[in-house]
């Protein structure tokens, strides 16, 4: 649990996702990224918590939310059908607009709820991440050793699974140290350790953080294809924040990649590895307390 946040099980649409809210004001949803869960906003949460109305889901497949099977054509793990469902939950909120935070893959969902459903979304924050399909055209030989775990987790079912399904703690492990700055587990607490690790442990959520990637693969990277031909771009205002270890860094200059899909984006960047809210909260609470805050309170 994040501290001061209770807990609910909400219905939105196709699945049944674990949500924690707290606070009062406008409305913030933040969503988290792989291998993580809410947990991951437990260091920033409760002080958004202080000026916002603050929602944390945890993704489907992801924390206690339903894992659903994925489908041939990996749409079910898609960043679409992640964005249908937070914009269920609004609908179960009774919320028509709300600011929106994401996180690696939750960054992903966010950007995609923000082009999907525009009138949604008040202002948008994305950490650590450049648009799917950009991400891919950036790969040379340097990122694709970095990042192996985009293909490597994209593979077909089962192979990463039985992989990973051999010693999932070790993997999880190995994942969050690898990504930080400091090489180390230190910037996680232990009941987040213990969710992280157990998410690998259920074959169905192993199945669904792969699945995850294989949308990311082809489904997404279609989808941002598509909508840079077609000249889509995100109306909301949209603050990036970048660290200095992480892996947008590696992409060239992902601020400018960011200005290319929206036409109001400011940016800055953080000392971090990737998990920046565990990392360097106070960089992420001065970043996004600023961001979000110029649209007052509900």
């Amino acid at each position: 649990m994040i501290d001061g946040f209770s807990q609910s099980f909400v219905l939105c649409g196709e699945v049944t996702l674990s949500v924690h809210r707290a606070g009062r004001g406008a409305p913030l949803i933040l969503l988290h990224g792989y291998p993580q869960n809410h947990h991951c906003w437990a260091k920033v949460a409760p002080v958004f918590a202080e000026h916002f109305d603050v929602i944390v889901p945890d993704l489907r497949g992801y924390g206690e939310s339903d894992a659903p099977p994925d489908d041939v054509e990996h749409r079910t793990y898609s960043k679409r059908a992640m964005a249908a469902d937070i914009v269920g939950l609004m609908d179960a909120l009774g919320l028509d607009r709300a600011h929106v935070l994401g996180h690696d893959r939750g960054g992903r969902v966010a950007y995609r709820l923000a082009l999907d459903h525009p009138d949604r979304v008040d202002r948008l924050g994305i950490i650590e991440i450049v648009p799917t399909g950009d991400f891919w055209a950036s790969w040379d030989a340097e990122l694709a050793y970095k990042a192996y775990h985009w293909t490597f987790l994209a593979q077909p079912e089962p192979l990463p699974e039985r992989m990973i399904g051999a010693d999932p703690a070790a993997y999880i492990d190995w994942t969050l140290g690898s990504w930080t700055l400091d090489r180390s587990l230190d910037a996680f607490g232990p009941a987040a350790l213990e969710s992280y690790r157990a998410q690998a442990r259920d074959p169905a959520r192993l199945h669904a953080m792969c699945a995850d990637y294989r949308a990311g693969a082809t489904f997404d990277r279609a989808l941002d294809e598509a909508d840079r031909a077609a000249g889509r771009q995100i109306a909301a205002p949209l603050h990036f924040l970048r660290a200095e270890g992480g892996f947008p860094a590696q992409a060239g200059d992902p601020a400018s990649l960011w200005r290319s899909w929206a036409p109001q984006v400011t940016d800055s960047s953080c000392v971090s590895g990737h998990f920046a809210m565990e990392e360097a909260p106070e960089a992420v609470l001065g970043a996004f307390l600023h961001h979000f805050g110029k649209s007052g309170s509900r």
